[in-house]
């Protein structure tokens, strides 16, 4: 019940009047507590009062639970987590309807959730928070009675699950193959369904892994990590525990168990120690055997916004930095889901993170948290669009924007007017390589003479996984092979060497460790300006930009290459040939 609904109520009871409404709706808006709170410390209201109230709204009945005694068959319908949880009490059963009592009718997700563990239609009867918390202790023990855990906010002891973890294979997990379904569900608080979440959360971070997959098939069950981009087969639990395992994520990420019809997106924060967080990001998608799962571990101590350590060789750092701190036009990053635009824009925006200037982003979703950067994650199912938050970004007095993608014409049109009147924007497209994204936004429908008026450089970029420090060895690699990969006579006169990695602890058996960035920079120069206004395609824009000396990706590859930085397959994964180089 919202506060309208509650003081229209307490007025029409007598409990107060209007005049000491607007001195309540004062000291609530002062204070920060609501009204219901206030009327509390004031000896104003009881929980009773509040009873009847909810009753009479709801049209529910209401009971005394001290007057009840329920039977042990009832209570054992329901675990200690979800009446803990929600605060509700099962009183009673009768064919196929199960009745709880709830201090709060109007919480659907525990009534969802609930029908939803028993497979019992839920009929609800009202009673106070403290008469159902009396009826917890003492039906369910007094361990049980409801606190004030937040069920996305979990936490663990870090160092006893890495000492658990140096014992027991994630692989070497029991799970009784003969529990039934609703019995995991029901226990999915409980081990060894939540010591495997754990472990597994637990398996991600020391692996350095960005996401893990959780994934059901008719009849297996697995689960993979990706780690340095790739994914790599982790364990494959019994298929039976699979909706005890995903139940689990859900309630951590405050998801609804329930619900496994439509696509659900939550968050999972976990304390690892003094002051550090891991946050989780979860997506549950339904599949045609389940639900399918990815969590993408974002954590910030290892986000890197230092542009000198992203892989820059120093002539295209020099472009890179001299484009953005322009005092207006803009700066586009583009390249594949997962190719790392979002660290290069975020250490762009660190470095250009002043006092004296005003920055505003458009995310979606936001995934750090910047200081002294005002970020907005957009919610288009209530309007707030790439295109909108952009247009309130020009009314806030900006320096410089950040557009986490630009998808149509809407938003490429707001942006490049936005580049043009005095503003720096920076932002993101999904094309292949630097000079097709002109090309694009021309296809979007922006007029050529805006697109070389406002772009100061454009930037491709892919990750490439680096050899691992460890077990890096020398190979034989013939001086033709390099020749097919673009490697230029000249580059390999004076001698060669390329490395691979053996495989080892550091690296898990991989060969690598860490990733290092490919970069494609387009700095829009004169000539380049004239060929866009004349109507070239990409392919052209590309051959005059290598003139000009940009370094393609697959050129910046090659290099790390011959550095001994990264592999050949690398190489070949990464990047695509340069045709007419």
């Amino acid at each position: 019940m919202n506060n309208r609904q509650l003081t229209g109520m307490l007025i029409k009871r007598g409990i107060i009047s209007l005049p000491e409404l607007k001195s309540l709706e004062e000291l609530s808006i002062e204070s920060g507590e609501s009204i219901k709170d206030i009327l509390f410390k004031e000896n104003k209201l009881n929980e009773n009062q509040l009873v009847d109230i909810l009753s009479e709204q709801y049209n529910v009945p209401k009971i005394d639970l001290s007057e009840l005694e329920i039977q042990p068959e009832v209570i054992a319908l329901l675990n200690e987590q979800i009446v803990t949880r929600y605060n509700v009490i099962p009183i009673s059963r009768i064919g196929n309807t199960l009745t709880v009592a709830m201090a709060d009718p109007s919480n659907m997700n525990a009534q969802d959730d609930i029908k939803f563990l028993t497979d019992y239609n839920v009929e609800v009867v009202i009673a106070s928070a403290t008469d159902i918390e009396a009826a917890i202790a003492k039906y369910y023990g007094e361990s049980a009675k409801k606190d004030d855990k937040k069920y996305g906010d979990i936490s663990f002891d870090m160092e006893a699950l890495l000492s658990e973890a140096d014992d027991v294979k994630l692989s070497e997990t029991n799970f009784d193959e003969s529990t039934s379904l609703e019995d995991m569900i029901r226990n999915s608080e409980e081990a060894p369904v939540i010591r495997f979440v754990n472990m597994v959360l637990l398996d991600a971070i020391k692996k350095k892994a960005s996401d893990i997959h959780v994934e059901p098939y008719e009849k297996s069950f697995r689960i993979r990590l990706r780690m340095d981009g790739v994914l790599y087969d982790v364990v494959h639990p019994p298929r039976n525990t699979m909706d005890a395992i995903v139940a689990r994520l859900k309630v951590m990420a405050n998801l609804d168990i329930a619900e496994k019809r439509i696509p659900q997106d939550g968050r999972i924060k976990i304390k690892i120690g003094q002051g550090e967080d891991m946050d989780f990001r979860v997506s549950v998608c339904p599949v045609i055997f389940g639900e399918k799962v990815v969590l993408r571990l974002l954590d910030k101590s290892n986000l890197q916004l230092d542009m000198t350590k992203l892989g820059f060789f120093p002539d295209q750092l020099e472009i890179f930095k001299e484009a953005i701190y322009k005092p207006y036009g803009m700066m586009l990053v583009t390249g594949p889901t997962g190719s790392g635009k979002t660290t290069t824009l975020y250490s762009a925006l660190s470095d250009l993170n002043k006092e004296d200037v005003n920055i505003s982003t458009a995310e979606d979703p936001v995934e750090f948290n910047l200081e002294g950067i005002n970020q907005v994650a957009i919610r288009e199912q209530v309007g707030l669009t790439f295109a909108s938050a952009l247009r309130s970004f020009l009314r806030q007095d900006p320096d410089i924007m950040m557009v986490g993608e630009i998808r149509d014409f809407e938003t490429a049109d707001i942006a490049v007017k936005a580049a043009i009147t005095g503003h720096m924007v920076l932002s993101t497209l999904h094309t292949n390589d630097a000079p097709s994204t002109i090309t694009r936004l021309i296809n979007m429908g922006v007029e050529s003479f805006l697109v070389t008026s406002s772009v100061n450089c454009i930037m491709a970029q892919r990750l490439g996984r680096k050899i691992c420090y460890n077990c890096k060895e020398p190979i034989d690699v013939p001086k033709s092979e390099l020749l097919k990969l673009g490697i230029k006579e000249e580059q390999i006169a004076d001698g060669y060497q390329i490395y691979q990695g053996k495989g080892c602890e550091v690296c898990n058996g991989t060969g690598y460790k860490g990733r290092i960035a490919f970069y494609e920079v387009m700095k829009m120069t004169d000539p380049l300006k004239d060929a866009i206004l004349n109507g070239a395609s990409s392919m052209e824009l590309k051959e005059l930009a290598i003139k000009l000396g940009m370094k393609t990706m697959r050129m910046s590859a090659n290099l790390r290459l011959l550095e001994g930085t990264t592999s050949i397959a690398e190489v070949l994964r990464n990047t695509a040939p340069d045709e007419n180089a």
